[in-house]
Parts: structure tokens; sequence; C-alpha cells
């Protein structure tokens, strides 16, 4: 009987999933809860064979909404005779996880301990996991930490310039995130270059409506750009990335709170906030070209500071086999890749016109001969989620 692995990934309004077999690299079923608790819910599910199906829930919350994904997957899965291993995207895990990790009661209570470093994610990752644990409790449910892969940092590169005593106690300092899709990608484009990827450097840039880049030295994460919360760093869809700190007491001597600033900060700047268009990359290119100098402005922005971001990473490699691309707006925006090159152009990096405009492989070289590798290059978060579940539930078996 084929194994499977099923892929959970809860947002605190929103619901991904995978199914995967065993001995199959594609997922044979996607999908997407959106809008949960709203009237609009609803829930779209891909079968690999099939046409997409989109299903109304109004007003489905979490539970509603797995209770209906498992029923559909049992129906035609048999989950209950096939389901070997859950495995959970958990945004935070602090420092307490540097892998994948078979969740215990006492996993689950480190998970929590974190929810205060990533208020707006671990509590949904929680739930999903609890959930499942009531739905399947005799099936191994796995922990895939967003922060795992940054580890490896040095203390240099992860401590902030503040009093010890803030790092010993309240455990401030710099994770990171993106991590399994970081991972992921540079692993993928090792296979393409053929080379073995614990002698590979790489800067990773994850572009979506969260990102972020990553500087991996002979296979290891040493720098990112996220710090203590996904705030930090680049300009994101809805988040300010870096910023002075002072603004924070300026805005609160003037008199908003700060839930006000923090929802501000997360919730209404970024692309968002300087275009006052939206924070899709997609829509304010369209309003670029139209002559929005706000929406132009988001996306000058948006790639200078990545091109910043990217020159920096490099002081971390003791050499460079390549920039990777990835994420939605990194695996699509031929325009992004180009502006933000453009600006690199001093320091080794030069674009392929025509292969930037391609699509298709899962690694795509878009660089000049002679120049500085740069890929475009396909991430599949769900996939390495599913892999490293597999591998625990394996472990356990043998153990």
């Amino acid at each position: 009987m084929t194994r499977t692995v099923l892929v959970i990934n809860c947002g605190s309004s929103s619901l991904k999933f995978a199914l995967y077999n065993q001995s199959v690299p594609k997922p044979v079923v996607t999908g997407l809860a959106e809008a949960l608790s709203t009237a609009e819910a609803r829930i779209k599910i891909s079968h690999s064979e099939d046409k997409n199906k989109t299903t109304t829930l109004a007003n489905a919350e979490h539970g509603a909404a797995i209770e209906f994904i498992l029923t559909q997957l049992e129906s035609r899965y048999c989950l209950t005779e096939t389901l070997m291993a859950v495995g959970h995207r958990v945004v935070h895990g602090g420092e307490a996880f540097s892998s994948a990790t078979l969740i215990t009661d006492e996993v689950l209570s480190s998970i929590q301990d974190s929810n205060a470093l990533a208020p707006l994610h671990n509590p949904a990752n929680i739930l999903g996991i609890e959930l499942l644990q009531q739905s399947y409790p005799n099936v191994a449910q796995v922990a895939v930490f967003d922060t795992a892969f940054h580890q490896t940092m040095p203390d240099y590169a992860y401590h902030y310039a503040l009093p010890r005593t803030f790092y010993d106690e309240h455990a401030v300092r710099r994770y990171g995130f993106h991590g399994t899709s970081h991972h992921y990608v540079g692993l993928a484009t090792a296979k393409f270059i053929e080379k073995p990827f614990e002698d590979c450097s790489f800067v990773s840039a994850h572009l979506g409506n969260g990102a972020s880049v990553c500087a991996i030295n002979k296979g290891k994460s040493v720098d990112t750009s996220m710090g203590m919360t996904p705030l930090e760093g680049l300009v994101m869809g809805t988040r300010s990335g870096d910023i002075d700190p002072g603004i924070f007491s300026f805005l609160l001597r003037k008199g908003f709170s700060g839930e006000e600033i923090d929802s501000l900060f997360n919730k209404k700047s970024g692309l968002l906030g300087i275009s006052g268009v939206s924070n899709d990359m997609r829509t304010l290119e369209e309003h670029a070209e139209k002559g929005n100098s706000d929406a132009s402005l988001a996306v000058e922005i948006f790639c200078f500071r990545l091109a910043k971001y990217i020159a920096a990473m490099l002081v971390s490699l003791d050499n460079c086999d390549g920039l990777i691309f990835t994420g939605g707006i990194g695996e699509n925006s031929s325009n992004i890749r180009a502006k933000t090159l453009a600006l690199l152009n001093n320091l080794g990096f030069e674009i392929n016109e025509t292969a930037n405009k391609q699509r298709g492989p899962e690694v795509l070289a878009i660089h000049l001969a002679d120049t500085i590798p740069v890929y475009v290059t396909k991430t599949d978060e769900e996939f390495m989620i599913a892999s490293q579940s597999a591998a625990i539930y394996e472990h356990e078996q043998g153990a």
C-alpha cells in the first residue's frame, strides 16, 4: 500500500495543505483555504489529475476547514490506512530547534514558549498541530521550523548591539525566517550546477509578500535579512522592513499606541503603504506602467533595498557560486530581477535579458557568460516539509 505524507501550513486566516505519496516528488493534491472566519471563507482543492474545485464554506473556522479537507482526502486516499506522517510548518522555533522534530508534549510546549516571538504565526501553527493530533492521534506529527536552517549563523551575525542581558534573559537576537525555502533552493541549485551543496555558497533571495535574503556559505546559513521577527530587512508586501527604531518612540510621543504602531509596521506599510494601491507586485507593476508615481516609487524602493541586502550578504561568503531568485516575485517578475541586477553591475552581476524573460525549468540561468551566476529557482517548501517529515517517520520506525 502506498504511504502518504500530509503537509499543513496554518495561517491566522488561511490554511495551505498538500498530500504526497511517499515515492512521488510532486503532490497528488494541494489546497488552500482562504478568508477563514468570514462570510467569504472558501476552500480550493486541486488533484493532480483533475481540475481545480472551489467550495464556499461561509464563516468556516480552521476546525471546520480541516474537517472538510480531511473528509475529502479520506474518501479518495484512505488516510486512515495510508497516512504515515503530518508535517507542520512552524514559523518560530527560537533557539530550541535546528532541524525538523517529532512533536511531543514537550516540543509543543516549547513551540508555545516562542509565541511571543511570532504572535501572528505560531498560535495558528499550534492550532493546526492540535487539530491534526485530534484527527490522527496515532500518526507521527512533525514540526518543520522556518528558523531552523538559520541556527548555523555565527554569533556575530545573530547578536544585536544591546546589553547582553536582553539575549540571556529574553532571547532577543536575530533568528531569520524562510529557512525551508532558502534551504530547498540552495539544494536544487547545487544539483543544477552539479556541485555538492556543502561546497556551495549562494545568496538566496526569497521574494513574496514576505521577503528575505540569506547568505549560504558551504551549505549553511551564515546571515539573513530577517531578525527576531519577520519584520526586519527587506521592504515587503505590508511590512516596512528596516526602519529607524526611533520612529517607534517618536510615534508613541505623538499619541499612537504600541498596538497601533505594531499594526502600522506589519500590516499597513511596505509596498502597500508606499503605493497606497496594493501589496501585490503584479498590480503595482501594472499601475507603474500606467504612470502611477507612487506605484513606481514602491517598485524602485523594493529593488534598491533588495540590491543593498544582496551586496551585504556577499560579505559572509568565501566565494559566490550564484545569486538565486525565488518566491512568487523572484520567480515571476523579470522586471524586478532586471532592475535589481542593474544596481549590482559594479559587483560583477550582468543579466542575460533574453534568458531573464523565459519561463519553465526548475532552475534557469539568467546571467551573461563570465559574470557572477544568477539563477531563478522554483521553491517548494511543501515538498521540503514532506520529505523531512517522512525522514523523521522512517527514523522513528527504525529506532
